[in-house]
């Protein structure tokens, strides 16, 4: 059979088309997934989109009355489908459960040390041979606090990593890792995590009880030279009040790999368009602010296990079997619905 695969990047093309080689075609398309382009997947029974697929119940309607009767989410969260609509609809939904957590952790750090250290400010400097030493000064990570929200696999491999730098370990999540704990972390409150880390991290999926969770108040209660960043979901940090808090000369740095209105936005080149979204030109314009665009997971190992996983969903599904990514069968309602 012939599946239809959207949001397809190019350095992810080949090894999708390899993973399905020998058993089914894929028509790899690099558009996106939404109300526009969903007829172009009619006739297509399997579907395969990326996590900036829109999937609400309109699109789900259109794709059913094309012969849709299953999509292949290439990505661990799912908050973009409509889960309700899917199972009313027969449709079968499948995700990736899990990859490399050291893809996004490492990525994590990444952004820490990057706007710690002034990186990227140093190395535009020295592309024009300006070895000015002024205004790069960052802090030793060692013997100060990290605070992670969310430790499950991604959570645990960033909180190895702090530790490695010596840190001082708090976390916060619905329960406690064990893992994490022989390491020496702390479960605390939000808000003593908020008050006493020098470095948060946010690990968590961004559900109704977790969104703008670092809001104006969370904010308020973190140290004026504390860094934030964001490596989950965009929707976690209310952006609003993320540029207020900038504006008024707090927090030491901020690396973001998501931003919660990135649809449409990130990855498209919009080097040549007008930028319309006030809130995220804001951002840009501080100098302790890196923006990256949802590349954390963008590793060979992860990308490789991502595409596998999706493969096997396929399969499993062809062969009317489920398995620990499938989250909507035609006789099986969406685990929050039961």
């Amino acid at each position: 059979m012939e599946i239809i695969a959207f949001g397809v990047q190019a350095d992810e093309r080949p090894l999708l088309v390899k993973a399905f080689a020998g058993r089914h075609q894929v028509r790899c398309l690099d558009v996106f997934l939404n109300r526009d382009t969903a007829p172009i997947a009619a006739g297509y029974e399997v579907v395969s989109v990326s996590v900036n697929a829109e999937l609400r119940a309109e699109v789900l309607q259109e794709l059913a009355a094309g012969g849709t009767k299953m999509i292949a989410q290439r990505s661990t969260g799912y908050n973009n489908i409509d889960l309700e609509a899917a199972a009313d609809l027969g449709v079968t939904v499948g995700r990736v459960s899990s990859y490399s957590p050291y893809s996004v952790a490492e990525f994590a750090w990444g952004l820490a040390m990057a706007v710690n250290r002034r990186i990227v400010r140093a190395a535009n400097r020295t592309r024009n041979f300006d070895f000015r030493l002024d205004g790069l000064l960052g802090r030793d990570l060692h013997g100060r606090t990290a605070g992670v929200l969310g430790t499950g696999k991604i959570g645990e491999a960033f909180t190895r990593i702090a530790h490695g730098f010596g840190m001082n370990l708090l976390g916060w999540d619905i329960a406690e890792n064990p893992r994490c704990v022989e390491l020496g972390m702390k479960y605390v409150p939000l808000d003593r995590l908020f008050a006493e880390s020098d470095l948060i991290s946010l690990h968590v999926p961004l559900m109704e009880s977790t969104r703008h969770l670092i809001d104006a108040a969370a904010l308020a209660a973190m140290k004026d030279d504390a860094i934030l960043v964001n490596s989950s979901r965009g929707g976690l940090v209310d952006t609003a009040a993320l540029v207020e808090t900038l504006k008024a000369g707090r927090l030491a740095g901020v690396g973001l790999d998501v931003y919660e209105e990135e649809a449409g936005l990130f990855f498209f080149d919009k080097s040549l368009e007008v930028i319309h979204d006030d809130t995220l030109a804001r951002l840009m314009t501080f100098g302790n602010v890196l923006v990256t665009s949802h590349q954390a997971y963008f590793t060979e190992d992860a990308v490789g296990q991502i595409i596998d996983a999706t493969a096997r969903n396929v399969e499993d599904y062809l062969a009317g079997r489920v398995n620990e990514n499938t989250l909507v069968t035609p006789g099986q309602r969406p685990a929050a619905a039961r």
